[in-house]
């Protein structure tokens, strides 16, 4: 592997971990009610996608402007699984090991959020208790529930490293 490929994903995964765990103590500092905020999710998303954009751009330009689709998606993805780990092991620290009493109260939160959202669209009550049984049975920060998530975040951001990659390929010069 190319160590430029290597040192860039590396760098950014760390860089993107570490965001992420700002983000994380930001939220538990200031108002955990944030937690169920749905913005700050989409906010959370349009920075991570800024921080690959950026990755891709800068290694491309380190690589001589040469970059196959194998090389951006590879930098993306060496990124994307470090930053999610790093994120992943400081909220399984948080909410399992520094302040356990948290998970129960963003779940309860959660909860409530998701109960207000279902009224304003006319979900009738019915649906509305079954949806909050499910809640109720699985926690979403038990650290077998973070781990999976995880995954899913892998998945997801795997999805975004393929389009980024097709947009930021190049050829060499040779083959224009």
């Amino acid at each position: 592997m190319n160590e430029i490929i290597k040192k860039n994903g590396i760098t950014f995964g760390i860089i993107t971990g570490v965001i992420s765990i700002l983000i994380t103590g930001f939220i538990y500092l200031v108002d955990i009610k944030l937690f169920t905020a749905w913005w700050l999710g989409l906010v959370s998303i349009a920075i991570y996608l800024g921080i690959g954009i950026y990755l891709l751009i800068k290694t491309r330009k380190e690589l001589g402007g040469v970059f196959s689709f194998k090389d951006a998606f590879t930098t993306y993805f060496i990124s994307a699984v470090i930053g999610i780990a790093i994120s992943v092991i400081f909220n399984i620290l948080l909410f399992n090991v520094i302040d356990p009493s948290l998970k129960d109260t963003v779940q309860e939160l959660s909860i409530e959020s998701a109960v207000s959202m279902m009224k304003k669209f006319g979900t009738p009550t019915s649906e509305i208790k079954k949806a909050v049984e499910g809640m109720s049975e699985t926690n979403q920060f038990e650290t077998m529930s973070l781990l999976k998530g995880s995954a899913f975040s892998i998945i997801f951001s795997s999805i975004f490293g393929l389009i980024l990659a097709a947009i930021f390929k190049s050829k060499p010069k040779d083959q224009y």
